[in-house]
């Protein structure tokens, strides 16, 4: 199949549905509360530590639960890191080589302990985007325990199914524990992971564009496939998807939605890129891209235009350099660089 032919290809639904669900109420209960309480500048940290739910879609019983834990625990320690990054005057460009570390270090534990989704993606999100903001001593303690708490109930939620069929007495079909163990070529996959994030995360710095973070996350994506046909894939999905994303984050925007209605579209969204992320990647992004726009706008309000350009502009940069570091550090690839560079011709 051809970069055409991936980019229009829908897998099947594979109860997905199910998955929106969690994944929907996992967000819509964290930030109702923060809505009631009169706390939606935390809002951040709950969408944060609510993608947990995202984590154990092809699990079942225990082997979800211990799955989604890991992913829960990950998800607040990197939220409180970019607080602590955030505190600091050097935020922008230190937060720059943590991202690196945690995409490499968190794409190994994902490949060996068998997450799905794979790779570093959320970890890296999660964490830049909170270290882009400046932040006070007193957000930490709310950073941690609304992430927390949001991730708590996520696998909560997440443990409901499981909970149901043991009372009707029905046995779940899938993986029964943890999947993991030795990966080949591991070294290599952290070490792009790491590379992409450092290199797109630097341009995207030095450039002064306004949200590196989206730049780092977007190198990640084409990252989290093995072979250079499935990156190319991945980044086509990533630039056409976000392209048509915007549009519906401009519309969105421009109705200037706030407060609860905020939360509901909020919850909306989320619900409708789970429907369709496991089928085709680019249609999932019309739904993540307005999701992802409209949490950091409800935290971090800034010009439309802005927000769509920045957003725009720093996909394309991360897709760039993740596929590159991809086709450069590919296997074999080292002695290809030689041979040319030493023949008589170069």
């Amino acid at each position: 199949m051809g970069l055409l032919g991936g980019l229009l290809a829908f897998g099947p639904h594979a109860g997905a549905h199910r998955v929106a669900l969690r994944a929907s109420v996992s967000v819509l209960v964290p930030l109702l509360v923060l809505w009631g309480t009169g706390h939606l500048e935390w809002s951040i940290y709950a969408a944060f530590g609510a993608f947990t739910s995202l984590y154990g879609r092809e699990r079942t019983d225990r082997a979800r639960l211990a799955l989604q834990v890991e992913a829960g625990v990950t998800q607040v320690v990197v939220v409180t890191l970019g607080v602590l990054v955030a505190l600091l005057d050097a935020r922008a460009w230190l937060a720059v080589p943590v991202a690196a570390l945690l995409a490499a270090g968190v794409s190994a534990g994902s490949a060996i302990r068998g997450w799905h989704p794979p790779g570093a993606l959320f970890q890296v999100f999660a964490f830049a985007t909170v270290a882009a903001a400046p932040a006070t001593p007193a957000d930490l303690l709310p950073a941690v325990l609304v992430s927390a708490a949001s991730a708590l109930l996520a696998v909560l939620v997440g443990s409901v199914g499981p909970a149901v069929r043991r009372v009707r007495g029905v046995t779940a079909e899938g993986p029964g524990r943890p999947i993991g163990g030795a990966v080949e070529g591991l070294a290599r996959y952290a070490a792009q992971s790491g590379a992409g994030v450092l290199l797109a995360g630097t341009i995207a710095t030095a450039a002064g564009i306004g949200r590196p973070y989206w730049a780092m996350v977007s190198a990640v994506v084409p990252l989290v496939a093995r072979d250079l046909g499935a990156q190319l894939t991945r980044g086509l999905h990533r630039v056409v998807g976000t392209g048509l994303g915007l549009l519906v984050a401009w519309a969105l925007l421009a109705l200037d939605v706030q407060g609860l209605v905020l939360v509901l579209v909020v919850a909306v969204l989320q619900a409708a890129a789970e429907l369709f992320v496991g089928r085709n990647y680019a249609f999932a992004l019309v739904f993540v891209t307005p999701l992802a726009l409209l949490m950091v706008h409800l935290v971090l309000p800034v010009p439309t235009r802005e927000l769509l350009a920045d957003r725009g502009i720093e996909t394309l940069i991360g897709v760039v350099v993740g596929i590159a570091v991809g086709y450069v550090s590919r296997p074999g690839a080292a002695e290809v660089i030689r041979a040319r560079l030493s023949s008589p011709a170069a």
